[in-house]
């Protein structure tokens, strides 16, 4: 008896143990989910600021020589990043993004080259039978997201300087309204004149018409690699705000499953405890009897 309450008593230790991790990660990733948002929506305005400065030098300094669609053929290739994660305990987090990206990639023209941004999405893609050709590590804070899609940028260009491919294309999970997270897929480059007409009708919040400062094109320039930083930026934040928002509710879904193992094994060592102390009452009420027994008969 004392043994199999013993073991009870061990598990309910343990359950309790593993339920004070999951609570302290279920904290982590509420925390992080906010910090995250906030800086989503941070960006979301500071790049329609970008936005609203390249309408208006597009709109002063008219068409740029760049090629229309119409007259450039398919590309031969393509590059991809895919945002996923380095950790686990995310529920189908990476599952979701990489069937997404491996089904958008397959309808696309040309030959794909992917780099993976997780370990984690890096082995889903490679399963699927699109390994990556390049892997970079998930940023454990937002002070680590600049130089990340720094690094992000200095290979993409080189392959691009290269001719390895002219479109670059990212896919990344992003917090949605009705659900948790949502895959999404945004064309980064290249910036076309449909890029640029979209933009030129974008209109200025004033009344007061904009003025560039200093000469034209090197503005233009600044602003371009700007929103190509800001983009980079953005869906690395939303990826990993939707990485913690998944990871809080795998935790939340682990506390109640936690939280329903105690409540089982607390009734087990209560009824397996109160049968002992019934046992030693019936022991006791049975001795009690046989000796009033004997003493009757020896006094007769």
């Amino acid at each position: 008896m004392s043994d199999s309450l013993e073991i009870l008593r061990s598990k309910i230790q343990g359950a309790q143990d593993l339920q004070s991790v999951v609570r302290t990660m279920k904290a982590v990733a509420a925390s992080g989910v906010g910090q995250y948002e906030k800086s989503v929506r941070s960006l979301t305005q500071y790049r329609h600021t970008v936005e609203l400065g390249l309408g208006a030098c597009f709109r002063e300094l008219g068409p740029l020589a760049w090629s229309s669609e119409a007259n450039v053929p398919p590309p031969r290739a393509f590059g991809a990043i895919v945002f996923g994660s380095d950790q686990g305990l995310v529920g189908p987090f990476n599952e979701v993004v990489a069937d997404f990206a491996i089904k958008s990639i397959s309808i696309l023209p040309g030959n794909s080259q992917v780099w993976a941004v997780g370990e984690r999405v890096h082995a889903r893609l490679t399963d699927a039978g699109l390994p990556p050709i390049g892997l970079f590590r998930v940023p454990e804070s937002l002070a680590k997201v600049a130089p990340l899609v720094g690094r992000i940028q200095v290979e993409s260009e080189a392959h691009r300087a290269q001719g390895d491919y002219t479109e670059v294309y990212l896919f990344h999970n992003k917090p949605g309204l009705g659900s948790l997270y949502e895959p999404v897929v945004q064309r980064l480059l290249p910036l076309d004149n449909q890029w640029q007409k979209g933009l030129s009708k974008v209109g200025w919040p004033t009344r007061s018409a904009p003025q560039i400062l200093g000469e034209g094109p090197a503005t233009l320039g600044s602003l371009v690699r700007e929103y190509l930083f800001i983009s980079l930026y953005q869906a690395s934040v939303e990826s990993l705000a939707s990485e913690d928002a998944s990871r809080l509710a795998a935790m939340q879904r682990a506390d109640k499953n936690i939280e329903e193992l105690l409540e089982g094994l607390t009734g087990a060592f209560r009824r397996q405890r109160q049968n002992g102390i019934d046992e030693e009452l019936f022991d006791v009420i049975s001795g009690f009897e046989a000796s009033a027994k004997l003493s009757r008969k020896g006094m007769s």
